[in-house]
């Protein structure tokens, strides 16, 4: 199986989160890895219909959305909300990745467009965001997060 594609949304604030998930995929004693399609290089443009253009042609590529979601990601509506909404209407499996640790869903934080929708709610970390990509089904409605006892499995007491 190949590896997941995945495209990664986050609030401007948070990029060094999104730099720390590459530097996971290049270190050979971290068990991490994803096909990112993220864009390769920052779009050299203000012209937000251009931007967004060239974002969907990305998530399109994607079978796997990302948000990683910290203090402002919940108001962050001109890309953010956007590309949870592109990644939502493709059919990505969704996956809500807390940057304060928490294991389930955050509502002080994460943005209404991924609230009840059947995506999985996990903290930032290589084994368990690792895990959901390569074991966790959308489901239709509601919103999820993993038991105690995978945690402990993946030894993430």
């Amino acid at each position: 199986m190949g590896l997941p594609r995945t495209f990664i949304g986050f609030s401007s604030t948070d990029i060094h989160y999104y730099r720390l998930m590459q530097a996971w995929k290049k270190n050979e004693n971290i068990d991490f890895n994803f096909t990112d399609c993220q864009l390769s290089t920052e779009v050299n443009s203000e012209n937000e219909a251009y931007i967004k253009r060239r974002c969907r042609e990305r998530i399109n590529m994607s079978g796997y959305y990302i948000m990683l979601i910290g203090e402002d990601t919940r108001y962050k509506h001109k890309y953010v909300k956007w590309e949870a909404e592109v990644a939502k209407e493709k059919g990505c499996t969704i996956i809500g990745v807390n940057l304060n640790s928490s294991r389930s869903f955050d509502s002080t934080r994460t943005p209404a467009v991924i609230k009840d929708i059947g995506a999985i709610f996990v903290p930032f970390t290589p084994k368990i965001i690792k895990y959901a990509l390569e074991n966790y089904q959308m489901k239709a409605s509601d919103d999820y997060h993993y038991k105690d006892s995978v945690y402990k499995s993946l030894s993430l007491s």
